[in-house]
């Protein structure tokens, strides 16, 4: 990870120049990473984020968890991608209420970090980001062969029913036919279902 979005919400309550955190040279997101050596991109405007957001390997989010979530899920749409909270007084104190908040976190950076103690960091969030994705991947494959399932059960049950065939025949006769028209067993099954449907009107 070399090039990271920092995405800074506006009006963060105790930003303003008399915050003593703000008078230390590492205490805001760009200035820390850039002095670590990475390549930052900061921006709040979603125009200007949409059109960079192929170029970056992660975005660290500096701003309160509520933020998080809305900003999280925008950014996933766009670019699947490492989020990073950027935990510092100010969006710690903030989140206070929040703590529960589902939020797609994939690792924390604050500014008491050392060089080293955020590289660290970014190795271990981006490995976790890997690990989310291939578990949604996953998932999602599941919950899709599942509903597949549910599909193909009940047009056997509907073809039982109908041509008082077994459960085994049932299954033969769709995946005869999904053959002979060369479309996927689901499809076929679906199709049955809903015609099905449609007569019992």
């Amino acid at each position: 990870m070399r090039f990271l979005l920092v995405i800074r919400e506006a009006g963060l309550p105790g930003t303003a120049s008399t915050d003593p955190l703000k008078s230390l040279p590492l205490a805001d997101p760009e200035t820390f990473l850039k002095t670590s050596g990475y390549q930052v991109f900061a921006s709040c405007q979603e125009p200007q984020i949409r059109k960079r957001i192929k170029e970056v390997d992660a975005a660290v989010l500096d701003m309160p968890l509520e933020g998080m979530q809305r900003w999280g899920n925008t950014l996933l749409k766009w670019k699947p991608l490492p989020l990073l909270w950027w935990c510092s007084p100010e969006t710690a104190s903030s989140s206070l209420e929040a703590c529960e908040t589902e939020v797609p976190v994939d690792g924390l950076l604050s500014p008491s970090m050392t060089a080293s103690e955020l590289h660290w960091a970014l190795h271990f969030s981006a490995r976790h980001f890997f690990e989310r994705q291939t578990w949604q991947n996953e998932r999602a494959q599941l919950v899709s062969r599942l509903e597949e399932r549910k599909w193909i059960d009940m047009a056997k049950s509907i073809l039982c029913d109908v041509n008082k065939v077994s459960e085994a025949e049932a299954y033969d006769m769709l995946r005869k036919r999904a053959m002979n028209e060369r479309k996927r067993m689901v499809d076929v099954a679906t199709s049955v279902v809903k015609a099905h449907q449609q007569l019992k009107f």
